[in-house]
């Protein structure tokens, strides 16, 4: 179940619908820990992004 859960949030981050905190909270990690699991698994973490949108809340 952990696994399938990481696996989703990766897809989800991967296709943009979660931020990066949001696809790590999904995935029971932190956001350190799932983007270290997302550059295992060769997806780009969108930290430029993930910094505006913290911005603008």
């Amino acid at each position: 179940m952990y696994t399938h859960g990481l696996n989703t949030a990766m897809t989800l981050y991967r296709n943009g619908t979660l931020t990066l905190s949001q696809a790590a909270s999904r995935a029971g990690r932190s956001k350190e820990a799932f983007a270290t699991a997302l550059a295992r698994h060769g997806i780009a973490v969108r930290e430029t992004q993930e910094r505006s949108r913290q911005a603008a809340d």
